[in-house]
């Protein structure tokens, strides 16, 4: 009888808590006083939600260890242990055993107790406690990027939280990182010239950052390790903040056991060679693990050079691969003696980064119980993962992930550029593969990737975000920060920020490699004749121009917040990418004797201009809150250098003349337009030799619309005028230019596009989206990727195959009218094979002909690799001595899961060379 009753009221308790009305933060003009648990997580915690609190309403909140103080509304925060929680608990009939055992979840709920209105946060560990705090926050408006982006909260009233009872879901990985690094030219600079009381990377920026690393719940730091800064550990008070903010603190590949080797490897110790100095390393080693043992941290282990460097003193890959497996013994011995517990009980990882996963992969044996941590190349793609056997380990797995690097063949130290949709497409990789133990990802300075940053660690905790496609995530981001009124604008402008980055970072827009450093060289946009160039610098030009009038409909006090996340890195990329190309068809168009070529030269120093303008901008911010944070030369690299401008004197050619889009193909002097179809085309208007002359479209045009009728060659423009053309699909198209007193005809040839449901030629050129193909099970979209942006990738469980029986292939059907040779390329993103037991092979058929079979495995740090990072694509081509005109099937089957298929072209002789993807109708 005593338990039914019992059950009964449990019963009642619960419903009456699913029920429990709205929590009211603000009422009568005063906000709950905030109870915390005395520990110090816990009032720092109670300091962020006051804080956050007078933000959104202006009023000033109270902070006390005591109920006591708290008359009629509190918050309560604090452990789920604690007497404080839990007698609060028992009073509200909160049942809060659901946390034992648990890590990093909460309970919240609403209740009184003892006639007081209490909404109670109550976590299963300090981490569990803060992360209700910060999902309170983000419930009421507060972005995670409130301070490191000033992303301002809209002041309101009638605050309220949802009182009903809540058990936060377990995050998704358990240790969720960042890396600062390469912090040389941004976050150290500020932090000792404008922030940190001890004029570098200390508690006070520390502190900051793990309120950032808070609000993104990311619990893992890897600190910052160059030369340009202080050792973390060499700081007074850093070890402790990063204990109050209840971090975990790591270290990185290349610093095993709590070492920052760069700082604290002194001469005096002799060389960093475990051959020849090896009780100095394991003293060295054990001196940091006695500092540290009291902390919450997770031990790296292995052996590398005194920084980012292969071992000193092995005399081959395999000495080097036993001499690490050595060492590992060593350490676990070194920890189980210092912690008082078995190894298998202490977090521990190991890193394969570079040589190391050379070793590991010739056959070094980890421990079962370290986990296993699998890196990228450094540009966003994962070299392996973890076989079946391999995650079976009760270690578990992880990855160390890129979205800044420093190194060859170049760094993007400057702008956040990588990909959301690569991101994505890497993270269901580890996800799918079982590495869930770790993901920490190398964010630089911080800034300005902050988006990137979040997209990760938000995955991170809830790997149900990989399941959307990325833009969504995007959009969401862009309603907390910027109001919903302009996340859609917002979102689509960082698409294309992303999209065309993808194509080519803006530091790798100067075709120069570092390690060894090499000059800048013209680029490849410029080999069509210099139509790909103007459209690159046509879509930045638009990008921003929509992100200057979002700027100007945006509250003023949410305009520093869109400068730092959004305005600073479009227009500096597009300025960036406006000083190398204008430079470049500068003197493409000197060779093609046309005017424009100092008009060009001079607004590429008015780039350069406003790139140093913006960075002044930036560094102003706040009144000089972020001063000595940007920088927009990193390691003074060649492609960030201000160029010399040349000058041109005009040539001997006289007369009005039309350039057509292609002019180094076999349609040099012609305009092609498919017949039967509308199109979008330009040509450019010129007075050759710089004379000034009037223009106007002559009477009598068929089937082609000009956006502008006419005007004026001086030299404003360059003498040159860019004409946009609208073709309707007539037979017979025609257009007259009156130019200068004369009449320039243009050569506009309408061919047979054949059928309308089918892709055709442009320029001789076909162009096939992979996400384009009829569906197939076996291939998955992947929304954004790829510079189709519809790229497929091959289902990431399908067994690889050595027949192709059963095989389910994407297919295409396209068309062609020219008759000769051509190339089949078969563009796609250059990710590296899943695991060590598979490849990265497809086999393709054209028509009824033979099947060939292409591997996009690269080996190691080769050329091939280089380039293909670098352009986001590896491609694989074969050439036909004759493609008849006419209708074609081409089928593409996978033989390896995870390849990732972008876009194939069908190449006919004469077509020009581009860079990027080739223009389709």
């Amino acid at each position: 009888m005593m338990k039914s009753r019992l059950a009964a009221l449990g019963l009642l308790l619960a419903s009456a808590l699913a029920h429990a009305a709205p929590f009211t933060l603000d009422a009568d003009g005063r906000l709950p006083v905030i109870v915390t648990d005395a520990q110090p997580t816990y009032r720092l915690a109670g300091g962020v939600l006051g804080r956050d609190l007078q933000g959104l309403t202006g009023l000033a909140s109270t902070r006390s260890d005591s109920l006591d103080d708290c008359r009629d509304r509190c918050i309560m925060i604090g452990s789920a242990a604690s007497p404080l929680v839990t007698q609060a608990a028992q009073a509200m009939g909160v049942d809060l055993s659901p946390l034992r055992g648990q890590q990093e979840r909460y309970i919240r709920a609403a209740g009184m107790v003892d006639g007081r209105s209490v909404l109670l946060i109550a976590g299963a560990d300090r981490r569990g406690a803060v992360y209700g705090v910060v999902d309170a926050s983000r419930e009421l408006g507060i972005s995670p990027w409130e301070w490191w982006a000033d992303v301002k909260p809209r002041r309101r009233t009638g605050l309220v939280l949802d009182g009903a009872r809540r058990l936060s879901p377990a995050p998704s990985v358990a240790w969720r990182g960042i890396f600062i690094n390469d912090e040389d030219w941004g976050l150290q600079p500020w932090a000792a010239k404008t922030y940190d009381p001890v004029k570098d990377i200390g508690p006070a920026t520390y502190a900051r950052v793990f309120e950032l690393m808070w609000r993104l719940k990311a619990n893992l730091i890897w600190p910052a390790m160059h030369d340009s800064t202080r050792a973390f550990y060499a700081v007074p008070g850093n070890a402790r903040v990063a204990d109050d903010y209840a971090i975990l603190v790591g270290t990185s590949h290349a610093e095993p056991m709590m070492r920052n080797n760069v700082g604290e490897w002194k001469k005096l110790h002799g060389p960093f060679n475990f051959f020849t100095n090896r009780e100095r390393l394991l003293g060295y080693w054990q001196e940091r693990i006695d500092q540290v043992k009291g902390f919450e941290n997770v031990y790296t282990l292995g052996l590398r050079g005194v920084h980012d460097s292969a071992m000193e003193g092995a005399t081959s890959p395999e000495h080097a691969r036993d001499t690490v497996q050595q060492v590992i013994g060593l350490q676990r011995d070194m920890l189980a003696r210092s912690l008082g517990k078995p190894a298998a009980n202490i977090p521990t990882v190991f890193t394969m980064y570079k040589e190391v996963l050379d070793y590991y992969n010739a056959g070094l044996q980890v421990p079962g119980d370290v986990s296993l941590v699998w890196p990228d190349d450094n540009y966003g793609y994962l070299h392996q993962l973890g076989t079946a056997k391999e995650r079976a380990r009760p270690g578990g797995n992880g990855i160390y992930y890129h979205i800044s690097y420093w190194g060859r063949p170049h760094d993007y130290l400057w702008l956040g550029t990588t990909h959301p949709a690569l991101i994505r497409d890497q993270l269901e990789r580890a996800w799918s593969m079982g590495a869930r133990r770790m993901w920490v990802v190398n964010v630089g300075d911080i800034k300005p990737g902050e988006y990137l940053t979040q997209y990760f660690l938000d995955a991170a905790f809830d790997a149900g975000v990989l399941r959307q496609d990325p833009a969504r995530h995007l959009s969401t981001w862009a309603a907390q920060a910027f109001g919903a009124d302009h996340a859609a604008e917002v979102a689509a402008i960082q698409q294309e920020y992303y999209r065309l980055a993808w194509e080519r970072r803006p530091e790798f827009m100067g075709w120069s490699q570092t390690e060894p450093t090499r000059p800048v060289r013209t680029t490849e946009y410029v080999r069509t004749g210099g139509e790909e160039a103007e459209q690159r610098l046509a879509r930045y030009g638009a990008l921003v121009a929509r992100a200057e009038a979002v700027e100007q409909r945006l509250p003023a006090e949410l305009r520093d917040a869109y400068f730092q996340l959004v305005l600073y890195p479009v227009r500096s990329s597009a300025n960036l990418n406006r000083r190398i190309l204008k430079l470049d068809l500068a003197g493409e168009y000197a060779l093609q004797q046309r005017p424009s070529s100092n008009l060009y030269a001079s607004q590429a120093k008015e780039a350069h201009t406003a790139l140093v303008r913006d960075a002044a901008a930036y560094n102003a911010l706040g009144k000089g809150k972020w001063a000595h944070l940007m920088d927009i030369a990193p390691r003074r690299l060649p492609v960030f250098a201000e160029p010399a401008y040349p000058s041109w004197s005009p040539s001997a050619r006289r007369g009005c003349g039309l350039v057509y889009p292609a002019p180094h193909s076999s349609e040099a002097s012609m305009l092609v337009l498919p017949a039967g179809r509308q199109a979008s085309r330009s040509v450019t208007l010129v007075s050759y030799g710089g004379e000034q002359l009037t223009w106007s479209v002559a009477p009598g045009a068929q089937g082609l619309r000009t956006h502008v009728q006419g005007g004026l060659l001086d030299a404003s423009n360059g003498y040159e005028q860019r004409i946009a053309l609208e073709y309707d699909g007539s037979a017979k198209p025609a257009l007259a230019l009156q130019c200068g007193g004369r009449t320039v005809k243009l050569n506009a040839q309408a061919q047979d596009a054949g059928d309308k449901a089918l892709p055709g030629e442009r320029e001789r050129i076909v162009v096939l989206p992979a996400g384009s193909a009829a569906a197939s099970s076996e291939w998955a979209l992947q929304p954004g990727l790829g510079t189709s942006g519809q790229a497929m990738r091959a289902r990431l469980d399908l067994p690889k195959r050595t027949s192709l029986t059963k095989a389910k292939p994407l297919t295409y059907r396209f068309q062609t009218r020219s008759d000769g040779g051509a190339l089949l390329r078969f563009v796609a993103v250059p990710v590296h094979a899943l695991t060590s037991e598979h490849r990265l092979r497809i086999a393709v058929q054209l028509d009824d002909g033979p099947l060939q079979t292409f591997d996009y495995t690269t080996v190691g740090r080769s050329d091939e690799w280089k380039q293909n990072v670098l352009s986001n694509t590896a491609v694989r081509s074969t050439s036909l001595a004759r493609l008849k005109p006419g209708v074609h099937t081409l089928r593409v089957f996978a033989l390896d899961p995870g390849v990732v298929l972008d876009r194939i072209d069908i190449v006919l002789d004469g077509a020009p060379h581009y860079y990027g993807m080739p223009p389709a109708d």
